[in-house]
């Protein structure tokens, strides 16, 4: 019994320990960590993806699913912009993102940052920040953003299975974001982030093409959205770089996505999802009728999920570990 018991008072002491390591790596994180070591590190980058911007529209759009993908494999560290090796397949050469693009910028923005503060800035801070940038540069809200992360060293192909899917149920969705410490109200707010961007055929084929055995068509999908879907993305569609945008106005960071969301025009079965839940609905329809309600809580959760830890080092490479 003795034995039993100590066993016992082993397990839970081990889960306070995790807990505590967990929560010193968060608080870990500071909005003022680079004011004395690099204190230009933010303006740096910021002109760096402006800088890009002007060049090629869709690099806000990049930067945002960049890290919001590199958060959900262990955790915000960077790991997504390493390459593969002769040994390792890489994150970024995982089937869910081999369309992400832009690492340029963060090697620019790395570059730059480590001309005026070496071994300093995190590769997975300067892709944080970036990524705020590309939200606030397209007509977002801005926020500060806590920093402090440090680069990771692995970076596996197969753990991208581990994200998200644009097939996802709203259950399948809850748990994969519950995994990863965030709620439905997160899931619906970092949704919004697809007020950004586009989506090439194969991510949304299923939705009108097949449906099932009664439907080729996604019955939840108005009626002329899914003929245009259609039009541009055959059934056997041969173009490489054919899709949609992800809503109307794919550079500005608005309110359209949730609002085309409600009238049964979202690219994602996992977009349309979110009307599937009365919890998830009644935030669809308060985001898209409000854009401060909307920036509020898409703040709150942005901080909330780039703060999901991990890494080890500063690298002096985004693509290599040291």
């Amino acid at each position: 019994m003795a034995a039993k018991n100590t066993n016992m008072f082993s397990l839970i002491f081990s889960f306070i320990i995790l807990g505590l390591a967990h929560l010193n790596l968060v608080n870990a994180l500071s909005s003022k960590y680079y004011d004395q070591t690099c204190p230009n590190a933010e303006s740096t980058i910021t002109r760096v993806v402006k800088k890009a911007m002007l060049n090629d529209p869709t690099v806000p759009a990049a930067l945002l699913r960049m890290h919001f993908h590199d958060c959900f494999i262990r955790g915000c560290d960077g790991s997504v912009l390493l390459n593969s090796t002769g040994k390792n397949k890489a994150e970024k050469d995982g089937p869910p993102n081999i369309s992400l693009h832009a690492f340029y910028v963060i090697d620019h923005a790395k570059k730059a940052v480590e001309a005026l503060c070496p071994k300093t800035v995190s590769c997975a801070d300067i892709l944080a920040l970036a990524a705020r940038d590309a939200v606030t540069l397209s007509g977002g809200p801005t926020w500060d953003v806590p920093k402090g992360r440090k680069d990771g060293r692995v970076s596996k192909a197969s753990e991208t299975r581990q994200l998200p899917a644009p097939t996802f149920n709203i259950s399948q969705l809850q748990q994969s974001f519950a995994q990863r410490g965030l709620s439905m109200d997160d899931l619906v707010a970092l949704s919004g982030g697809h007020t950004l961007g586009f989506a090439h055929c194969s991510s949304f084929q299923n939705r009108i093409h097949n449906f099932s055995s009664k439907q080729s068509v996604d019955p939840t999908l108005e009626s002329s959205f899914a003929a245009s879907l259609k039009s541009v993305c055959p059934a056997k569609n041969t173009a490489k770089n054919a899709g949609a945008n992800l809503d109307s106005s794919p550079t500005t960071f608005d309110t359209r996505y949730y609002k085309l969301l409600l009238q049964g025009k979202s690219i994602f079965s996992s977009d349309q999802s979110l009307v599937t839940s009365t919890k998830t609905k009644a935030l669809v329809s308060r985001f898209a009728s409000s854009q401060q309600e909307f920036q509020k809580a898409f703040v709150k959760s942005m901080i909330k999920m780039s703060s999901i830890s991990g890494g080890q080092e500063v690298r002096l490479d985004c693509r290599v570990v040291n």
